[in-house]
């Protein structure tokens, strides 16, 4: 829910409250309904929670039409009241949510939702190249030693070794971004992000330190965002 409205809610700002209360929950819907899709949910416990995630809004929205109720009582409201709406629908079918799911291996699209999940959360800079800070290159640089130490996988020694050295090698990449000219340092972080993506890619390969999803989504993530910046580079 949380990705669709992250990824989705850019594309429109509607004016009005029922439009933007309407907006939201089709921006969590429609996640939600590709992943129960993925996870090999029935369409009608589908259809279900998707229903469950519209009624809190359409059910506030009458008063509000009548003048009865303030805006903020629909935004919020509604967001309070899908919870327990969410709740019923898996009471419903409890034996689907809370028991295994056996479905065929997906191709296509669903097979690459990493992949389609970085699409959308970069369409800002697919459809706007921009600069990106030099300071940003930090998330890069601790990303995989933090999720490694959580995950403890961070062994052998040389796995360890590995991630010490592209993070000292990044601290070094942005010192240099940091002291460089203001044309230098963009295609410099351009370079970090792109070279960035084939780190992601060799652990994709070899499915270390993070899940292979993970190593997917953010190697899309990694090469849209270095090539944009370098695309923004070339303008200066």
């Amino acid at each position: 829910m949380v990705v669709g409205m992250v990824a989705l809610a850019p594309f429109w700002t509607p004016s009005r409250v029922d439009l933007s209360a309407l907006w939201m929950a089709t921006t969590m819907s429609v996640a939600m309904a590709v992943w129960m899709g993925y996870r090999g949910h029935s369409r009608a416990a589908i259809a279900e929670m998707t229903a469950a995630m519209y009624a809190p809004f359409l059910l506030l929205l009458v008063p509000w039409w009548a003048g009865l109720l303030p805006d903020e009582a629909v935004l919020h409201g509604g967001h309070v009241l899908m919870l327990p709406a969410m709740v019923l629908a898996m009471l419903h079918r409890a034996g689907e949510y809370t028991g295994g799911h056996v479905h065929e291996p997906r191709t296509g699209l669903l097979a690459r939702w990493p992949t389609a999940l970085a699409l959308l959360v970069t369409v800002d800079m697919i459809v706007e190249p921009a600069a990106v800070a030099p300071w940003k290159l930090l998330v890069l640089t601790f990303a995989y030693l933090t999720i490694g130490a959580v995950r403890r996988t961070l062994r052998p020694r040389a796995v360890l070794i590995r991630q010490l050295a592209v993070m000292a090698a990044y601290l070094g990449l942005i010192l240099a971004a940091v002291l460089a000219g203001p044309v230098l340092s963009v295609h410099l972080v351009g370079l970090g992000w792109l070279a960035h993506a084939g780190w992601d890619y060799w652990h994709f390969r070899r499915n270390e330190v993070v899940p292979r999803a993970f190593a997917e989504w953010c190697g899309v993530v990694d090469a849209v965002i270095g090539v944009s910046v370098l695309v923004y580079a070339v303008t200066l």
